[in-house]
Order: C-alpha cells, then structure tokens, then sequence
C-alpha cells in the first residue's frame, strides 16, 4: 500500500516533481507506479490519449484495481468528442502537481506524450489562437489532407515539420497557426529546456529496440483479446469520428476502418503494428534529445536515481 504523505514541516523543501518517460510498451507504468508506492506519491497523467473517457484498451490505460491504490490524477478527464488542448493540460496539470507538493506528496508524471510533459515541467508558453485562421486551415486540412499542409509548413519551418508526422493534420494546423498569427516560426515558441521547479528529474524508461517490437506485437494482441473492437464500436457510437484528437489514436483508427469493412481484422493488427512501431521511434528520438533524462531499465534502477539525487526522499525510500 502506498505510504501516507505528510505535509512539509515549516521551512521544509517540498517534495521534487518525477517525470517517467520513454516509448510506448518499454514499461513506464510499472516503474511509475512503483516509485509512487516506494515514495508516498501520486501518480499524473501525461498521455495524451489516457485523457479520453472510455479509451481504456487502446491506450493501456491502467484499471482502477491495477493502480494499486495509488491514487491517479488527468485520467478520464475528455469526450472522445473533445479536442485535447495542451495548454488547456498545462493550466490544470501544474495545479495539480503544485497541490501535490504543498501536501507533501511527491508527483510522478508519466506517459508518452513529450510535449505534455515538457508543457508541465518546463518553463514553456503556447502561443494563443485564432478561431478564423484556425478554422480556415481546418477546411483546407479537409480538402487537401494533412500532406500537402506539411509540405507548406517544411517551407515555412523546417525544424517544426521535422517534429510532426506528415500525417499529423491536426499538429501541422497548429504549426501553421502559430506561424501564421505571430510572424515567427513555431519552432520559436519552443525554447532551450528549462525547469519550471529545478528540484525535477525526469526518468527515462529504455528498453532493447526487438524487446520493445516484441512487446508492440503482443500488447496488440492483447488488446484485440480483450475487446478493443467492442471498446470502439462503442466510442463511435458516441462520436469517436467527430473528435479531432481521439479519433487519430494509434489503434482506434485502425480498428475504426475495420469496423467500416475497409480492413480485414489481421490488416488492422498488422497497421497497428506497424503505426506503434514507427511511433515507438519517434519517442524515443524525442526524449533522447533532451539531455536531461536520466536512462533506466527498471524499478530499482529508478529509485537509486532518486534517492542519490534527492536527499529529501532518502527517509520515504524503502528498499
């Protein structure tokens, strides 16, 4: 059971922010969860996807009896018809985490997501929007598909495209926004990596690259056997399609099409494979780039990370 926190004596530093990170099926979950059992902390939500409400197969969301009793914060927070704003995460992640702290509770960010980690623990601004550009490019989105907008935008900003799926259509409307309403590249709103609370580490889970294909394989597997096709057939009923964000997921898509007759279900698996796989390294690309991360394969290598950087945990560690 996790231990109970207490909140900071008077003049006591607060507990430091932990960030679990890395590729998809190379183990995030377990080590989070452990080091918030170990430590007296609560896990965050960082997965874009884990936001959405009855996207639990597909996204291998942890069930309430598998966290533990740990307590979860960000999950099921979104209809699927819902468009996932990161700086909308931002707002409401960093109140939770700076909560968590003032009561002495150790917040252990995890997911997959890059940009809502970085959103939450570094000093990071969004640019604002534009409802007419926005809505503008939308329409040109639909009419040209998302290949002919990240071509435009690898004119414009080749550093942003470089970071955004071709596919993307959604990313790359965004990209092209923030060029478009502040006269600089999108790339610009993303500065040199600064901690928002220096007392951060950020633990990057790895895994051997055929462990993690392996494990791609049979989590999708998996999640057919434990009814991904039932899990969709209900999100379209209510309105899976329509939303902008939850309909692009890896797996949902896939399954999607196969539901509509267009895939057979073994050319659904095989995409979603495939799709993961290719995800899987751009992950792990992103996170290698920030020299901040400190690389471990397993619990325990995680929790000497911490405890021999942060002094403040030795007492809540147990080993």
């Amino acid at each position: 059971m996790p231990h109970p926190a207490r909140p900071p004596e008077p003049h006591q530093e607060p507990p430091p922010v932990l960030a679990v990170v890395g590729a998809t099926a190379a183990g995030k979950s377990e080590v989070a969860l452990g080091l918030a059992e170990r430590l007296g902390g609560e896990v965050v939500n960082t997965d874009a996807m884990q936001l959405y409400r009855g996207m639990d197969i597909g996204t291998a969301k942890l069930a309430p009896a598998e966290r533990r009793g740990v307590r979860h914060h960000l999950l099921d927070v979104l209809d699927v018809t819902e468009t996932a704003s990161v700086a909308t995460f931002q707002r409401e992640a960093r109140a939770v985490v700076a909560d968590l702290r003032a009561r002495g509770v150790v917040p252990v960010l995890v997911g997959g997501s890059a940009l809502y980690t970085r959103a939450v623990v570094d000093t990071l601004e969004f640019p604002g929007t534009d409802p007419v550009v926005r809505a503008r490019l939308e329409a040109e989105l639909d009419d040209v598909g998302p290949a002919v907008l990240h071509a435009r935008l690898a004119g414009l900003d080749p550093v942003a495209a470089a970071g955004i799926e071709p596919g993307n259509g959604r990313r790359t409307v965004r990209a092209l926004e923030v060029v478009e309403i502040t006269g600089r590249p999108f790339s610009a709103s993303m500065p040199e990596p600064t901690y928002v609370e220096p007392a951060t580490l950020q633990l990057g889970v790895e895994a051997d690259r055929a462990v993690l294909d392996a494990r791609i394989a049979a989590r999708v597997d998996a999640m057919y056997d434990a009814g991904l096709l039932a899990e969709v057939e209900r999100l379209l009923a209510a309105g899976l399609a329509e939303g902008r964000t939850a309909s692009r997921a890896i797996g949902y898509r896939e399954a999607a099409a196969h539901l509509a007759g267009e895939l057979t279900e073994a050319e659904a698996r095989e995409r979603t494979v495939v799709a993961t796989r290719r995800f899987v390294r751009r992950q792990d690309a992103w996170f290698r780039k920030d020299p901040r991360v400190v690389w471990v394969r397993d619990l325990d290598e995680a929790l000497v990370e911490v405890v021999s950087r942060h002094a403040v945990l030795r007492s809540r560690a147990r080993r």
